[in-house]
């Protein structure tokens, strides 16, 4: 009997994606890049064909089919003793097309060097150590799975072991599994705390923490550099909105780095088209002006709160923190109110930020036209072109190297008392009184 080989192909990331595509609605991604699951002869070019049932792949170093089978007879040797989250689990078994897409049930002793990093509004977040790791891809030749170790980040929700909590928990979980998570945070599983009872997401761990951690502790960024990770932050967003979504809670604490950006925060995500009525919930500074008026939110709402995002990152100046973040600001916000756009930004990015903030959606780009331009502009700084971005950006970062020798040892100033960056329902209940 011939010995099962390894027969798949390496995958050109920038080419196609990591995995098949069910249903998608296409925004920037051309029709070529794209791998559908009826593409056979496609599916043998990209991803190659499985060493067991010699069918194409569904994913870098993945057989659909087979994994499949392999997950259901593991079903018997794990649980956790909550029949909703054992089915959430077992269906991301059953469907996963690469392994992204495959949630495992984690036992928590398989974490070590547990330590406490922050918490949110509702949430605790530690930093641990899983050395077994997550799984990569089944290894035909040694016949078991690949796994690669991680430090990863356990999110546990407060009163997580109550039964609408395990509900928030369980949509938070199936929202990162509809995503193609290019620069977004990705879900490893699920775990739960022996003492507390907590139920915990296992995720990705973003080592440089947050956007304003990051630019504050990289104090010798360029804009060439910045571009780069802001067209990581749009290529998350992107992802996002091809998936039908909106983030809706889009700010600089839900943009995480690790090399280069991720987003995070998913918890809100939903339909982009969705009737569901919401309370304003949010950081006052980066909610779209028509979001305080109380319509729906919508992708372009989202663009609104990533121009706000690439002014910070760009002037590394916290958006209104010298005010209240009150009812007056909103009313502001609403009449046209915006940030400080630092006058040795290149221009180019002045009028990307302006149009992304825009009173009005329909002036807004879409993700796509966002991300092409990030993306084009990125090419021509790699490629060192003589044009006139590339000058703009030289002569920007010269002026910006200069003032910052000599801001070096200035104290930065404090924010206001009532400049509020964590999430909170904003009922502003005289808003439309004080607008008109």
């Amino acid at each position: 009997m011939e010995e099962p080989k390894n027969l798949w192909n390496d995958v050109d990331h920038e080419k196609y994606q990591n995995h098949v595509t069910i249903s998608f609605d296409s925004t920037s991604e051309s029709e070529e890049s794209l791998v559908y699951m009826k593409d056979i002869e496609k599916r043998k070019k990209v991803y190659g064909i499985c060493g067991e049932c010699k069918e194409p792949g569904t994913g870098w170093k993945w057989c659909q089919p087979c994994n499949s089978k392999r997950s259901r007879k593991n079903f018997i040797n794990w649980t956790s003793y909550n029949n909703d989250i054992d089915e959430l689990i077992q269906l991301s078994q059953l469907n996963a097309v690469y392994y992204k897409s495959r949630l495992e049930w984690i036992p928590f002793e398989k974490f070590q060097n547990i330590t406490y990093i922050t918490k949110g509004n509702n949430s605790k977040i530690y930093s641990a150590k899983w050395n077994e790791g997550c799984i990569r891809y089944w290894d035909i030749e040694k016949q078991k799975w690949s796994r690669n170790p991680k430090i990863v980040a356990l999110k546990s929700l407060n009163n997580s072991n109550d039964i609408d909590i395990v509900t928030n928990l369980l949509n938070r979980v199936k929202t990162y599994l509809q995503i193609y998570l290019f620069n977004v945070v990705h879900c490893y599983g699920i775990t739960q705390d022996p003492n507390t009872k907590e139920y915990i997401m296992v995720l990705n761990y973003c080592e440089n923490g947050d956007l304003r951690n990051y630019y504050l502790n990289s104090p010798d960024m360029n804009f060439g550099t910045k571009i780069f990770l802001l067209l990581g932050i749009a290529r998350g967003l992107l992802n996002i909105h091809s998936a039908g979504k909106a983030h809706n809670n889009l700010h600089s604490s839900n943009i995480l780095f690790r090399k280069t950006a991720y987003i995070s925060g998913l918890g809100m995500c939903q339909p982009a088209q969705s009737d569901k009525k919401e309370e304003i919930y949010g950081v006052l500074p980066y909610i779209a002006p028509e979001v305080l008026r109380e319509y729906q939110y919508t992708k372009a709402s989202d663009i609104y709160s990533f121009g706000i995002i690439m002014n910070e990152f760009l002037s590394e100046e916290i958006p209104f923190n010298d005010i209240p973040h009150d009812e007056s600001l909103a009313v502001k916000i609403c009449k046209g109110f915006r940030p400080k756009i630092l006058e040795d930004t290149p221009k180019f990015l002045k009028d990307l930020i302006i149009k992304c903030w825009d009173d009005k959606i329909e002036n807004r780009p879409t993700i796509d036209e966002l991300y092409q331009l990030l993306k084009k502009w990125n090419d021509d700084i790699k490629g060192n072109k003589d044009n006139e971005i590339c000058s703009q950006i030289k002569e920007c970062d010269e002026i910006r190297e200069k003032k910052f020798k000599n801001k070096s040892n200035e104290e930065k100033p404090e924010s206001h008392p009532q400049a509020i960056y964590t999430n909170r329902i904003l009922n502003f209940k005289n808003l439309t009184e004080l607008l008109n």
